[in-house]
């Protein structure tokens, strides 16, 4: 019960123990996530999931969760049918959704929006991504695909690829990867690096992080690889987007001297960035990650709304 009531803004608010309950409860909600086992543990809940930026597996799997345990969606998936279009402010919207649900998953574009409706709601908030800032659920979900690969998230090899500057994913799996002790291999183009705010919090934690550019290299003695894709939405100049779109790709030829045993691991959507063909190999476990996205969304659900906390 130590997650009752509580707002879920960054990956920042669950201390390892907690992500650890998380991700044990998750293991045991699989087989309701795959339709094998009812549950009602949030029968007479609603969840408003407002999504003022596009969204298919998080809006998706937040709203399965929802109604595998038996409780029902408010959703927002359009900014340009609420209020907001008509000048209403984030705070008042969140205000109002407070008042008809019981906990509230909010996606935004803007930095601060998840903090900001975590203020006006007197309803839990579920941070699903506040523009290039934290996406603290996606963090648990590819923490449990890692988990569930190796069986344990100590002491492995972590490439984080790609988009480290914009990537909100990666802004919040990193720090979760320090907790546990994993090593992190950062490979990026250089207009993309990891924000140095963010990389000294990583060094004040501890974390054992290395540099290494050249993709095939950082791939040898790796256990996961962690894609991302270049986001052009984030990017303020089309510029700087054409100087680096296309400067990565997955492949067969990438992974000729990898582990047999590791997973390559993508939020998704993918751009280009991961070759269809490793698909096919044992390498893949993306859409086993997005899966996993259900059972650890309805393993944080029920510890924030548990049954019988009042409505």
């Amino acid at each position: 019960m130590a997650l009752k009531g509580r707002d879920i803004v960054s990956i920042r608010d669950l201390s390892t123990d907690e992500i650890s309950e998380i991700l044990d409860h998750a293991r045991k909600m699989i087989p309701v996530a795959e339709g094998k086992k009812p549950s009602d543990a949030l029968e007479g809940r609603v969840v408003a999931t407002a999504f003022f930026e596009p969204s298919t597996r998080t809006r998706l799997s937040f709203e399965a969760a929802v109604q595998r345990l038996g409780g029902r969606c408010l959703t927002i998936a359009d900014i340009g049918v609420t209020s907001m279009r008509k000048g209403e402010s984030l705070y008042d919207t969140v205000r109002m959704l407070s008042s008809y649900s019981d906990a509230i998953v909010l996606r935004h574009p803007n930095e601060g929006a998840a903090r900001l409706a975590a203020d006006a709601s007197d309803r839990p908030v579920i941070n699903a991504g506040d523009g290039a800032n934290q996406h603290p659920t996606q963090a648990l979900l590819d923490l449990m695909a890692m988990q569930e690969a190796f069986g344990t998230l100590s002491g492995l090899k972590v490439v984080l690829l790609g988009d480290l500057k914009y990537g909100r994913t990666v802004h919040s799996l990193s720090l979760a990867l320090a907790q546990f002790g994993s090593e992190m291999i950062l490979s990026a183009p250089k207009a993309l690096a990891l924000p140095e705010d963010l990389r000294g919090e990583l060094d004040a934690l501890g974390a054992k992080i290395s540099e290494e550019p050249e993709l095939k290299r950082a791939v040898r003695d790796a256990d996961v690889v962690y894609v991302t894709r270049i986001q052009k939405e984030r990017f303020p100049d089309e510029g700087e987007y054409r100087s680096v779109a296309g400067s990565y790709r997955v492949d067969a030829s990438v992974l000729e001297g990898a582990k047999p045993q590791l997973i390559v691991l993508h939020p998704l959507p993918r751009a280009g960035e991961v070759d269809p063909e490793i698909d096919r190999t044992p390498h893949a476990a993306y859409f086993r990650q997005a899966f996993l996205a259900v059972p650890v969304r309805m393993a944080l659900l029920s510890s924030i709304l548990p049954p019988g906390s009042g409505g």
